[in-house]
């Protein structure tokens, strides 16, 4: 491919252009990783590294929902201690059986994950209007354990790869507990970030990065988050949205058929 052949100052702007445009994507709409992860693929860099380098390089993205949020956040302080344990151990363990496999495992299987991230959040803005139409009640028992196995699950799935896992998140918190779209939200915010934080730990002390690449992608997308947050009410979030469906897609068919 001639992205692979471009000089690396060339490169490296490349990916500082797509992190800031992931940060934007993140901001406003979500989705940063179908911006970042495609394109750091598409300039040669192995599918296993570049997922790693992008989880790396997307984190100060993820911080304007954290800020958006924090009053939510503020009145859900024991919870989310509660979950940060299951948080933790599930990224942990995505992380370890992403680094113990091996790459053609990982790029047999990165198509399926990234198509099915794709559709999810596809459907994403139906799946926020059934969560607002929720009524509260009691979290029983039951549903409390289904919330700990289900955000378990869901920070192995963030761990391994992590593009859409704050829809993931929502899912199973919408399942699990009585609170409104932007409570859950808010929740959603915290535990994503967190896994991911977890998971950068753990790539970084393994040193899977694409260094160079990471660098350009903490920079931009630290803008990219920064204009998100700015731009979420000026921007139509459908246009985002629409382009990064269609760029989740195209990723999804050319690593398919390149697998």
């Amino acid at each position: 491919m001639l992205a692979t052949t471009l000089p690396l100052g060339w490169r490296l702007t490349i990916i500082f252009v797509a992190g800031v445009a992931a940060g934007i994507s993140n901001g406003i709409a979500g989705g940063g990783t179908f911006l970042s992860f495609p394109t750091l693929v598409a300039l040669g860099v192995p599918t296993l590294q570049a997922n790693v380098s992008s989880s790396v390089g997307m984190l100060p993205s993820l911080l304007g929902g954290v800020r958006v949020f924090r009053r939510e956040i503020v009145s859900h302080k024991k919870l989310l201690r509660e979950l940060a344990v299951p948080c933790v151990l599930g990224s942990i363990v995505g992380c370890v059986i992403l680094l113990e496999g091996s790459n053609q495992t990982f790029k047999s299987v990165v198509p399926w994950l990234i198509g099915a991230a794709t559709l999810l959040f596809t459907v994403a803005p139906r799946i926020t209007k059934l969560l607002a139409k929720r009524a509260r009640d009691n979290v029983n028992p039951i549903r409390r354990r289904s919330l700990f196995v289900g955000i378990f699950i869901a920070s192995v799935y963030g761990g391994y790869f992590g593009a859409g896992l704050g829809i993931v998140l929502l899912a199973v918190m919408a399942l699990t507990l009585p609170f409104d779209i932007y409570e859950l939200q808010g929740i959603r915010s915290v535990l994503g970030t967190l896994i991911n934080v977890v998971a950068a730990v753990v790539f970084i002390v393994r040193g899977h990065l694409a260094l160079d690449a990471v660098y350009a992608l903490l920079v931009g997308s630290l803008i990219g988050g920064w204009l998100g947050t700015m731009l979420v009410r000026r921007v139509s979030p459908s246009v985002v949205r629409t382009l990064v469906i269609l760029v989740g897609a195209a990723t999804t068919i050319r690593l398919a058929i390149g697998s």
